[in-house]
């Protein structure tokens, strides 16, 4: 669906942060892991699970971490320098195993995810969530926790071609919604989601909740830096 410009309230960026007082957005879309939730304990041990299948060491935390945005098989090549086709084909068998036992239900909102699309709907913005991730994962994920209904799209790893930062994932999701880039903010996390956004000649708004930290961002166009979503809304 879309949503008329001179209908609505939009986001305005300024010092305070954005404000529904001026027109500018009509649609806002969102990186999942790390900018919407964390899933990290179902990563960990989806990914340790298979390791261990595969008698591969352990990986720790903070590495396995810093790997989440990429698809798995580039995150398998980063922890083990490993780019044995068949290997990582065995990797990915054993951590969907795993994940599909674990990983919706060791994913938890941030505690201001709910709060931020329930406003954004009050205001009459589209919604969507673009990730490497699964699209059944989150729907699973977001069914959970009540929330599908806040999201009007979903594009997620298996919907595209090539993953991000390839712009194929967000285009499609704005195609689907019948809307104008120039309408368009992305949200996330991570240097992928900055590049993705730019790729797809968008705007584009980090939040420091993942492993990125604010100054990482400055090599990338962005409107806003803020520490968690809320910062993004001011009255």
């Amino acid at each position: 669906m879309s949503v008329q410009q001179d209908c609505m309230p939009e986001f305005h960026v300024s010092k305070a942060g954005l404000r529904t007082k001026e027109m500018k957005y009509s649609t806002i879309i969102f990186d999942f892991d790390y900018t919407l939730a964390d899933a990290t304990n179902g990563i960990v041990s989806s990914f340790n699970y298979a390791f261990n299948r595969l008698d591969i060491p352990e990986c720790d935390r903070e590495s396995i971490k810093k790997t989440v945005g990429l698809p798995l098989d580039k995150s398998f090549i980063h922890l083990t320098n490993n780019k044995n086709e068949v290997l990582i084909n065995r990797f990915l068998s054993f951590f969907r195993e795993k994940a599909n036992e674990v990983m919706s239900k060791d994913t938890v909102l941030y505690a201001d995810t709910v709060n931020t699309l329930q406003r954004l709907k009050r205001n009459g913005l589209n919604t969507g969530i673009v990730t490497t991730k699964y699209h059944f994962r989150i729907v699973e994920t977001l069914n959970l926790h009540g929330v599908l209904d806040l999201i009007d799209v979903i594009v997620g790893g298996e919907d595209v071609k090539v993953p991000k930062p390839s712009p194929e994932g967000l285009l499609l999701a704005i195609d689907s919604l019948n809307e104008q880039l120039n309408n368009v903010l992305y949200i996330g996390d991570s240097l992928i989601d900055a590049r993705t956004a730019l790729a797809a000649n968008i705007d584009f708004a980090a939040v420091t909740t993942g492993t990125t930290k604010e100054t990482e961002f400055s090599q990338y166009p962005y409107i806003k830096i803020v520490k968690n979503l809320s910062e993004l809304f001011s009255e």
